[in-house]
């Protein structure tokens, strides 16, 4: 595990728990959703290529996925 992982790491997982706290205020399940999964999935994902990709891609859902 690099340094860049573990940064970008703590950075996904920050906005995650922006967007976890945001869709648990406004009730609104795409964003709590994809805050947690932004929070959980650097555990599992080692390459930080895959961890930029996937959090990007998880950041972008609830711009198009609007319930």
């Amino acid at each position: 595990m690099s340094e860049a992982t573990i940064l970008w790491g703590l950075l996904f997982g920050s906005i995650g728990f922006g967007f976890f706290l945001y869709g648990k205020r406004q009730r609104v399940i795409v964003p709590l959703l994809c805050g947690l999964a932004l929070m959980v999935y650097p555990y599992f994902v080692s390459g930080t290529l895959w961890l930029l990709v996937i959090g990007i891609a998880l950041m972008a859902v609830p711009y198009f996925l609007r319930f």
